[in-house]
């Protein structure tokens, strides 16, 4: 007989939240680097990282508004230049005709009150969540929309942009 080896292999929530990460990574922003993965039935539909709109100039090459205005983290979402991780992933769906319908959010960082609208609208199902954001109305939001939020320790972690 055989001398079987255990694999160590990550978990598929651990899986995923290290893709949202590495998407993380082709973030633009100056403040801070969030990935996405939209994920369903364990594949992945979409993804997306948080910066400027594509053939628009980059922050790094503008300024951040954000920080120009002293802008807190957490508040007047509009006044950016850059669309955040999720938006671009439910975008990226929408451009090539995925449907995202009952599928799960992987995320490096909690969603916004813009974000959690997109998410209820979009009939994503369940929001895994790698480190919090100043943000209560987006939690209360996403918990009456019955949308499960599940926080996970995973290995992946930043410490800021750039």
């Amino acid at each position: 007989m055989q001398n079987k080896k255990k694999i160590n292999r990550p978990d598929w929530d651990d899986y995923f939240i290290g893709i949202a990460w590495l998407a993380g990574e082709r973030s633009t922003c100056l403040r801070r680097k969030v990935g996405a993965a939209l994920v369903k039935e364990k594949r992945i539909l979409a993804t997306g990282y948080n910066g400027a709109p594509s053939g628009i100039r980059h922050c790094d090459e503008t300024g951040c508004l954000r920080e120009q205005l002293k802008i807190p983290s957490g508040e007047r979402h509009e006044l950016c230049r850059g669309l955040h991780a999720e938006q671009n992933a439910i975008i990226q769906a929408a451009y090539h005709g995925v449907s995202i319908k009952d599928s799960i959010l992987y995320i490096t960082c909690h969603p916004c009150s813009v974000c959690a609208k997109m998410i209820i609208n979009a009939g994503i199902k369940k929001v895994v969540v790698l480190e919090g954001y100043p943000d209560e109305l987006a939690q209360s939001m996403l918990k009456e929309a019955g949308i499960s939020v599940k926080y996970i320790n995973g290995k992946h972690k930043r410490v800021s942009a750039g």
